[in-house]
């Protein structure tokens, strides 16, 4: 899978915070404490993996963050 492409600033301040670039290719979730760090089981629909491509959140995580 791949990440969503970022301006290259954005993108090196994310990958500074959450390694979010090294999270999705290797598919896992992003770090803590903004993410569990923990491999990606799957996704509830294609929404939620497009999410998963912008930010590097599980679904378990995104449903904690943005609610059921």
């Amino acid at each position: 899978m791949k990440p969503t492409q970022k301006s290259s600033a954005f993108e090196r301040l994310l990958e500074s915070m959450t390694e979010r670039t090294t999270a999705i290719t290797t598919k896992t979730c992003v770090r803590a404490p903004i993410g569990c760090g923990k491999p990606i089981i799957g996704f509830k629909d294609a929404r939620s993996q497009r999410e998963y491509r912008i930010s590097g959140l599980c679904q378990a995580c995104q449903d904690a963050f943005f609610g059921p």
